[in-house]
């Protein structure tokens, strides 16, 4: 029930999701997961991951430095997509959310399904990223509510 992706933008990429919405046991699988790899990569070398107090863990992605945890859902917004997808990205921005299309990060928007995640990686913790983001888009849902509302969608 998790991934893991060796040497492509990291050097290591663990990944858990499922459909559904419910966040607290992809989080507590991912845990586990990263647990297990972790004992496994002791077990193998006596070493840990490389970990640094200040600014997390090391990774090859600079992009991903602090916990390397992003946390996304993909979710419907179109009275948003209807509204503005410019007024999005801000509200986004705002939310401290980052907004992509269902392609992954360079692949575009299609439609009115949105991968949304924290934007932050540095200064957090796992949890605290993991709250952002839930958070963010329920406050979202509830705003795209309003907008098909308002556009009688």
């Amino acid at each position: 029930p998790y991934l893991i992706w060796v040497n492509e933008e990291d050097q290591l990429r663990i990944i858990s999701m499922e459909n559904g919405g419910n966040v607290k046991g992809v989080f507590e699988r991912l845990c586990n997961g990263i647990k297990m790899v972790g004992d496994s990569v002791k077990k193998e070398s006596g070493k840990d991951f490389c970990l640094d107090k200040k600014y997390g863990y090391v990774h090859s992605c600079p992009t991903n430095l602090g916990t390397g945890m992003r946390a996304s859902v993909h979710i419907d917004l179109p009275g948003w997509t209807k509204h503005s997808i410019d007024k999005l990205k801000a509200r986004c921005e705002e939310l401290h959310l980052q907004p992509r299309g269902t392609r992954g990060e360079s692949g575009g928007q299609t439609g009115h399904t949105y991968d949304i995640s924290n934007k932050h990686r540095l200064g957090y913790s796992e949890v605290q990223l993991v709250q952002k983001m839930i958070d963010g888009v329920n406050t979202l849902w509830k705003e795209d509510q309003e907008f098909q509302k308002k556009y009688n969608m």
